[in-house]
């Protein structure tokens, strides 16, 4: 365990872990630039971050920063175990293919980049992560409740905003400035990703 986050970020360096877990309040280096480090230096680490800010931004900051997935007190022990298998097992598996395609766009999953024709999309590694998830399940429905189990690993929270943030992120990014449209949002049932034109 560390003592503070310049401590932590030497031990996340030296060797392997199944799973780090960082308090976002840390001393000498704060866990959200300690995050970003990590994430830099070991871009497949599984993070989890563990803290007592619990507003939107907080987690987006965490999410931006290059957590896998972020875990607010008070919490069940139960959870937390849970996240923790979830990340450790999810770390395991294996490259799956190299990149997924979607009319003009296309992601590769070797370098984790995006592009629409020869405009390549700056993406956050959580934005990355969603976009995935919706070109592996193209032309079909996905709830908010998928998204939050597979991209967020957690049980989906009703209260929370933070996916539709991020699937507005992602509009911005990948639909603005190109046609076809390919984040459709389906009213009461979820997004779907889509060269097809709404109806």
């Amino acid at each position: 365990m560390a003592r503070d986050g310049e401590h932590g970020e030497r031990l996340a360096l030296e060797k392997e872990y199944d799973v780090i877990v960082i308090d976002a309040m840390l001393p000498k280096k704060n866990g959200f630039a300690l995050c970003a480090t990590i994430r830099k230096k070991r871009p497949s680490a599984p993070i989890l971050m563990l803290t007592a800010l619990d507003s939107t931004d907080d987690k987006i900051r965490g999410f931006d920063s290059g957590a896998d997935d972020y875990l607010t007190k008070p919490f069940e022990f139960r959870e937390l175990v849970a996240r923790l298998r979830a990340l450790a097992n999810r770390g395991k598996v294996s490259q799956r293919g190299n990149t997924l395609d979607l009319a003009d766009l296309t992601v590769n999953l070797d370098t984790q980049s995006a592009q629409r024709g020869e405009t390549k999309i700056d993406l956050s590694t959580k934005e990355f992560a969603l976009l995935e998830f919706l070109l592996r399940h193209k032309e079909k429905i996905v709830s908010r409740a998928q998204i939050a189990s597979s991209v967020w690993n957690v049980a989906f929270d009703t209260e929370s905003n933070v996916i539709d943030v991020y699937i507005n992120f992602l509009r911005r990014k990948i639909d603005k400035n190109f046609s076809p449209k390919l984040i459709h949002t389906i009213i009461g049932r979820g997004y779907m990703m889509s060269a097809k034109k709404e109806e």
